[in-house]
C-alpha cells in the first residue's frame, strides 16, 4: 500500500480535481496498464508551458507503466469546441486540421516518449458513425442538460447565438472515451462538462466509466489571466532558449511556486526545501534561475540551458544594473499603461517624457529594448525597468 500511497501523492500532484479518485484507486489495484487518455483540438500550431501541465501529468502515467493515448481531434477539431468561449467558433478546414495535427505530434515528443504513446485521430470512429449514429448519440442527452454548461447559459442569457452543431462536440468527445475504452481522461479545468460527457456515455455503452483527472490552468507571465497566445502572456516550447529565459526571470516571486509545482519535475521535498530557503533570506532570483534552467534543458538541452544563464547574467549581473537600485510598488488595477508605470516608479518627468523615451529606444524591461508605447501592464508583473544609461527601477504591479 505504500507503493500506492507514493503513486496517489504523484498523481494528485497540481491537479485540481479527480472525479472519482476512489475509482483510480480501485483500477490502480488491478495491476494491468491503463489507457490514459488526452484530447487535443489541432486548432493552433503552437504548444506553449500551459499546454505542457497535462502533457506532464501524461509523462508521469508513462513512467508509472501505463498506455497514454494522445487524442488528435482531427474530427471534432472541423466542429470546434465551445468550451469557454462567447461566440461559435469558425470550424478549421481539413488541411488546417491535418498541418497543425503534424506540428503537434513533433511537439508533444519533447515531452512524451514518443515508444510509449499512441497517437489516434478520431475521424477514425466518428467518420463512421454516419447520420443514424450521429442521431442515436444526440438521443443520450437533453437540451436543458446541455444548458447546464455555464457558457451556453451565459450565451443564451445574453441573446447570443449558440449553433446546434456546438451541441454536439461534448457528445463528440465524451464518445471518444468510448471508443477508446479509456479508463482515465485528463482535461484542463474548463473542460469539466466535456470529460464528464465521456463518464455518461460509457455507462450508457456498459463501460466502467472513466476517471477524470482535471488540471489547473497556467496563469501566464502578466500573473492574471491563463496562459495562451491571444493574451500575449505565454513562453512557447520552441521559443529561443534566451527568450524563454529572460520571459521566466520576469514571473513574479509569488507566481513562480505555482510554475515549480505545475512545471517542474523536482521531488516536492527539493521545493519545499526552496521555499524555505527563501523564507530564510534567500534570493527568490536564484531559484528562479534553477526553475528557468530545468525548464530549457527540458525543450532544447543542458548547455543550451547554460548559454542562457550566462547570457542572462551578462546583461543584468555584470555592471549593466546596479545592485541597490529602488524598489516600487505600483496599483496596477485592470491594467496600466508602461507610461504610467515609467512616471509613478521616478524614471521620468511625465507620460509624454516616457513615450518620448520608448520611441528613441531609450527604455528596457529586464534588458529588452520596449517597442511598443502603448504596452498595457498587468498585475503581478515584476521587471526590471531602465531609462538611458542610469536610470533603474525594480517595479512591483499589485
Amino acid at each position: 500500500m505504500a507503493d500506492l500511497d507514493q503513486v496517489l501523492a504523484e498523481i494528485r500532484r497540481g491537479t485540481d480535481e479527480i472525479l472519482l479518485e476512489s475509482d483510480l484507486v480501485e483500477k490502480l489495484k488491478e495491476n494491468r496498464p491503463l489507457k490514459i487518455k488526452l484530447g487535443a483540438d489541432p486548432t493552433a500550431p503552437d504548444i506553449h508551458l500551459g499546454h505542457t501541465v497535462i502533457l506532464n501529468k501524461l509523462r508521469l502515467f508513462q513512467e508509472l507503466g501505463h498506455e497514454v493515448i494522445f487524442l488528435i481531434g482531427d474530427f471534432t477539431g472541423m466542429v470546434g469546441d465551445p468550451s469557454g468561449k462567447n461566440s461559435t467558433r469558425p470550424p478549421l478546414t481539413r488541411e488546417q486540421v491535418l498541418a497543425n495535427a503534424e506540428t503537434y505530434k513533433q511537439q508533444v515528443y519533447k515531452i512524451l516518449d514518443p515508444a510509449k504513446t499512441r497517437i489516434e485521430f478520431n475521424s477514425s470512429w466518428l467518420e463512421d458513425l454516419g447520420a443514424a449514429g450521429m442521431i442515436r448519440l444526440a438521443s443520450q442527452q437533453t437540451v436543458a442538460r446541455m444548458m447546464e454548461r455555464d457558457d451556453f447559459k451565459k450565451r443564451y442569457g445574453s441573446g447570443q447565438s449558440i449553433a446546434i452543431h456546438e451541441f454536439m462536440y461534448p457528445l463528440l468527445q465524451g464518445y471518444d472515451s468510448v471508443a477508446l475504452e479509456a479508463d482515465v481522461e485528463l482535461g484542463g479545468t474548463d473542460q469539466k462538462f466535456n470529460l464528464l460527457m465521456g463518464r455518461e456515455l460509457q455507462k450508457s455503452a456498459g463501460q466502467k466509466p472513466q476517471t477524470v483527472i482535471m488540471m489547473p490552468l497556467l496563469v501566464g507571465l502578466d500573473g492574471v489571466k491563463k496562459m495562451s497566445k491571444s493574451a500575449h502572456n505565454y513562453i512557447g516550447v520552441s521559443e529561443p532558449t534566451d527568450e524563454m529565459f529572460g520571459k521566466i526571470m520576469s514571473i513574479s516571486d509569488d507566481l513562480m511556486w505555482s510554475y515549480f509545482e505545475l512545471l517542474s519535475f523536482r521531488p516536492l521535498t527539493e521545493i519545499a526545501e526552496f521555499k524555505q530557503q527563501v523564507a530564510d533570506g534567500s534570493n527568490p532570483r536564484d531559484v528562479k534561475i534553477a526553475l528557468a534552467k530545468e525548464i530549457i534543458a527540458r525543450f532544447h538541452d543542458e548547455a543550451a540551458a547554460e548559454t542562457a544563464h550566462q547570457n542572462f547574467i551578462n546583461r543584468f549581473q555584470k555592471g549593466a544594473i546596479p545592485d541597490d537600485i529602488e524598489e516600487v510598488t505600483i496599483a496596477a488595477g485592470e491594467g496600466i499603461a508602461i507610461a504610467n508605470v515609467l512616471k509613478e516608479a521616478g524614471l521620468v518627468g511625465s507620460t509624454s517624457d516616457a513615450m518620448r523615451m520608448i520611441k528613441q529606444g531609450a527604455v528596457k524591461q529586464d534588458g529588452e529594448k520596449v517597442e511598443d508605447s502603448r504596452l498595457v501592464l498587468n498585475t503581478g508583473l515584476t521587471a526590471v525597468f531602465q531609462v538611458g544609461k542610469r536610470k533603474f527601477a525594480k517595479v512591483i504591479l499589485n
